[in-house]
């Protein structure tokens, strides 16, 4: 077993810095830092960003986009697809905080509530969000 499944089966709550986009913008590898409490399966939520290990592979933290008595479906805020279902047993831990640039931001905080669930609703217009934006920027650089 890993050393983070581990510190999340023993009870205790783990500090990890997050790897690759797929929860951008919630997430930016080497700046942020994401606070992982162990959870009880009855404690999860759509909306919430949970730590679970693929069958036979790598830890993942994404957030959950439904849950139903077959398993629950996951979705990077970076991403469209959604994947699952996935079984209860993949869950490891669920996040609780963030620490951005030194300062430490609770999932509790109304700012964070709002935005994560408008991020989510938002799930099926994501790739023209990001295809508007490139497209702004692009134009923004070449007329400066």
């Amino acid at each position: 077993m890993k050393d983070i499944e581990k510190i999340l089966i023993d009870g205790n709550s783990v500090q990890i810095k997050p790897q690759g986009y797929s929860m951008y913008p919630m997430f930016f590898p080497g700046r942020d830092e994401a606070i992982i409490d162990p959870v009880s399966i009855d404690n999860i939520k759509k909306g919430d960003v949970i730590l679970y290990r693929r069958k036979g592979s790598i830890l993942v933290m994404h957030r959950v986009m439904k849950i139903r008595t077959e398993g629950i479906y996951f979705v990077g805020d970076n991403q469209e697809k959604i994947e699952g279902p996935l079984p209860l047993t993949c869950v490891r831990g669920k996040l609780s905080a963030f620490i951005r640039n030194g300062k430490y931001i609770s999932v509790s905080n109304p700012i964070y509530r709002f935005t994560a669930s408008i991020w989510l609703f938002l799930r099926p217009v994501r790739g023209y969000i990001k295809r508007t934006t490139v497209y702004i920027k692009r134009i923004f650089i070449k007329n400066n």
